[in-house]
């Protein structure tokens, strides 16, 4: 932290800090890593995952509320008050199961627990982090929040792709939806498989969604195939991430100079995918060069280098 950013840092994210340095304390350790090594079968994992944070999301399929409620619930609090807060909570989340309360916790768990496999504990230690999100979201404030919604944006382009892609190979819609990540999830998402192109995909379903400002180098007529839903993909992953970059420069002081880094890093090792994947295709190496971010160590050495190339 530089400067006189200390001085009204508590103001706003005095909390958020609090909470994160809490989960912090949640990671795995090297013991955790060294007992799931250890693992021979997936109850063992989940054995081994119940001493840790991921432990009450693996139990019987229950999911704990994600974050202390402000009051806890117990046979002493008024009975009106109780079953308002019920209800409000089932209103949330009532796609995930019916609610049960124990305890002093409350607690959504499916109606019918369902047997264990590799996919379930998946499932749920990203429900765990989704969960840590959505709260930290809630709580934040400007210019934080956008900052944490600018990390959703790539799960975004993923879903999208993932759909689009599925589509194409005439998979189930449902199928494909139970297979995209929670953060890039928007209301539209259903609809992309009606898209027949990147115009038709722009104007019916991504127009109204975060997305829509990256895809003015992606609006064609052609047909949606492999070939062009990956150039799609990767022309929004460039705009998206320049655009981070662009956002956090704005912002400044020690969010600028960490974020740089690694959103420089990002960019490199899209380059570089970019590159290995696209030999022998019918990508030219203009069409390549379109693809990379403005930004990046590859990128100021591919800058220096063609300075030094002209000018000899």
């Amino acid at each position: 932290m530089y400067g006189f950013e200390a001085l009204t840092f508590n103001i706003h994210g005095g909390y958020l800090e609090a909470i994160v340095r809490g989960h912090r304390s949640g990671l795995l350790t090297a013991s955790d890593y060294n007992n799931l090594c250890q693992c021979e079968t997936l109850d063992d994992i989940k054995m081994h995952l119940s001493a840790t944070e991921y432990g009450p999301y693996l139990q019987n399929g229950e999911i704990p509320f994600p974050f202390p409620l402000p009051i806890q619930f117990n046979r002493s609090f008024p009975l009106m008050l109780f079953d308002l807060a019920v209800s409000v909570i089932k209103l949330q989340f009532w796609q995930r199961g019916a609610i049960c309360v124990a305890h002093d916790f409350i607690f959504l768990s499916p109606e019918e627990p369902s047997p264990l496999h590799t996919t379930t504990v998946v499932e749920k230690c990203t429900l765990k982090l989704v969960d840590e999100y959505k709260h930290m979201l809630c709580q934040a404030t400007e210019p934080l929040s956008t900052f944490l919604e600018y990390i959703t944006y790539g799960y975004m382009i993923d879903n999208v792709v993932l759909i689009v892609t599925g589509t194409l190979h005439e998979r189930d819609v449902q199928e494909l939806l139970e297979k995209c990540h929670p953060l890039g999830m928007f209301d539209s998402i259903a609809t992309l498989a009606v898209a027949q192109n990147m115009r038709e995909l722009y104007r019916l379903v991504l127009v109204d969604t975060p997305l829509a400002p990256y895809f003015s180098e992606c609006i064609t007529s052609e047909d949606l195939d492999d070939m062009n839903i990956e150039i799609m993909r990767n022309t929004l992953y460039k705009a998206y991430l320049e655009d981070f970059y662009n956002f956090c420069q704005k912002l400044g002081g020690a969010t600028a100079e960490i974020m740089s880094d690694l959103l420089a890093f990002e960019a490199d090792r899209r380059a570089v995918n970019i590159t290995i994947n696209s030999i022998g295709t019918e990508l030219t190496r203009d069409d390549r060069r379109k693809l990379y971010s403005n930004f990046g160590l590859l990128y100021v050495l591919s800058s220096f280098y063609c300075i030094i190339r002209f000018s000899l």
